[in-house]
């Protein structure tokens, strides 16, 4: 991959990512409400009061005049004030991110743990009764609510059992590593199953094409067994189509994960997302917004780069 590819793709990302922080501006502007209705719904807050909250974010401009504002200063890595805490926006999500990286990290381990062997078991055993029970569990997971397995998973194991808190958090450094585990593993759990659905069906899919292949019969015929055949011949060229979902479903799980980590009070970027939007904080929401779809570009680039690397054929000029 050369120096020039990549930086095409860098800068061919900074007019995506311009349009995209028009189209988030505007739908944020056109949602009911605004972010002063919590003051303005407050009786002991006046309305000078209101006035110099508006002028001090810049809401009392007009929309366009606002959007560029918020541009000038995020190029300079200014990112605005929270309205609902004051805080600046930066800061608030770098507080959060840390929660949200140790579940995500988690629930991808446990992701391809599972997904890669039962999809390249099911392939290897396609339209036997194997392969058949793995479809319908690979169904059965994509469909599952996630609120609803994760109050199952809390009455179970919280309630009725008692062997897991039902929901909070313990960061690195506060208990043991297993009272850590402890809080964490039904959330984890629960964001990863959707997840280890999905990829397990995108594996079976690229394991079965790359199995019919010829390279594949020959190395049969020259006495390799299975295990050999099918994790040193066929797992790396049937990840390739994989990659790229695997790359922005990881995105999603740490910038998406708004249930779970609410109805785990997990205190993550998904669960801030949720208090923002609530209190209509626009700067907070612009802020996510855009965080996220900079790491799923991110990730793409970051795809292209797994490519070269499972397959030496391909190659960007």
């Amino acid at each position: 991959m050369s120096l020039g590819f990549i930086i095409r793709r860098i800068l061919g990302a900074i007019p995506l990512l311009l349009g995209i922080s028009v189209i988030l501006f505007v739908i944020i502007q056109l949602a009911p409400g605004g972010p002063l209705d919590m003051y303005a719904e407050n009786p002991s807050v006046s309305k000078e009061a209101l006035a110099q909250i508006a002028a001090r974010y810049g809401l009392d401009q007009p929309v366009p005049v606002q959007y560029f504002m918020w541009l000038k200063a995020i190029v300079v890595g200014d990112w605005g004030y929270s309205i609902r805490t004051g805080r600046p926006v930066l800061d608030e999500i770098l507080l959060r991110l840390g929660p949200t990286l140790q579940l995500g990290g988690l629930a991808m381990i446990i992701s391809l743990i599972i997904a890669v062997p039962v999809g390249m078991i099911s392939a290897a055993r396609r339209g036997s009764k194997l392969d058949g029970t793995v479809t319908v569990l690979s169904f059965a997971g994509i469909s599952t609510p996630v609120f609803w397995l994760a109050l199952l998973l809390q009455l179970l194991f919280s309630v009725q059992l008692g062997w897991l808190p039902s929901a909070g958090y313990q960061s690195i450094g506060d208990g043991s590593f297993l009272d850590r585990l402890r809080y964490i593993i039904m959330p984890a759990s629960v964001l990863s199953l959707a997840t280890v659905a999905s990829w397990s069906r995108f594996i079976r899919s690229g394991m079965i094409d790359v199995l019919n292949q010829d390279y594949i019969r020959t190395a049969y015929a020259k006495g390799r067994g299975e295990k050999a055949v099918l994790f040193l011949h066929a797992l790396r060229n049937a990840m390739i189509p994989a990659v790229t979902v695997i790359a922005v479903d990881f995105v999603t799980i740490i910038s998406g994960a708004v249930i779970t980590e609410t109805v785990f009070a997990w205190p993550g970027i998904g669960r801030l997302f949720m208090e923002s939007m609530n209190g209509r904080d626009y700067p907070m929401l612009m802020g996510l917004m855009m965080m996220g779809s900079l790491a799923i570009v991110a990730a793409n680039i970051i795809a292209d780069f797994c490519y070269a690397a499972l397959d030496p054929r391909i190659r960007y000029d």
